[in-house]
């Protein structure tokens, strides 16, 4: 068992950002975008908007280039977490995720990402179109993960 993460299909979510507002919200109790720790990328001249968060990697690179430990991978809950004590906000976690996360928050100036908002996550429970999930890693279709990766990295391919 891998226990539950976030899901994400990029082809129900309709760019409203709400996500991204109740993130920063139960984190930061601001409505501020750049405190989220989703982030929705947009392609508006297709229509196509990705929620980006957290994989939690088995090997977390980000968790090997942190100098000071702050970004750490949390056995007992299978996450990767960021001690923002330790943070020292160099953004070597950030520069080394190949997923675009983690972010760096203006204000606490501190390195933050996604924490599953301790087992409820906001971003599911506002999601009207239910293009973000919290569900049984063990549960996800493989094949679904990799035909929606494909789509992505079609639609990112230069020369498209």
């Amino acid at each position: 068992m891998h226990g539950k993460v976030l899901f994400v299909d990029p082809e129900k979510c309709t760019g409203c950002r709400n996500c991204e507002m109740v993130c920063s919200v139960f984190h930061s109790g601001v409505s501020n975008p750049t405190r989220s720790r989703i982030r929705i990328l947009k392609w508006e001249e297709v229509g196509l908007y990705l929620p980006m968060v957290c994989q939690h990697c088995e090997t977390p690179i980000c968790t090997e280039v942190c100098p000071t430990k702050a970004c750490h991978k949390d056995l007992e809950n299978r996450r990767v977490v960021i001690d923002p004590k330790k943070c020292i906000g160099c953004k070597t976690c950030i520069m080394a995720c190949p997923f675009g996360h983690p972010f760096f928050d203006p204000i606490d100036r501190v390195t933050c990402k996604c924490d599953y908002c301790d087992g409820n996550p906001q971003c599911v429970l506002f999601c009207n179109p239910k293009a973000v999930s919290y569900i049984d890693a063990d549960l996800i279709n493989v094949e679904r993960k990799r035909e929606a990766a494909k789509r992505i990295a079609d639609f990112l391919r230069p020369g498209r």
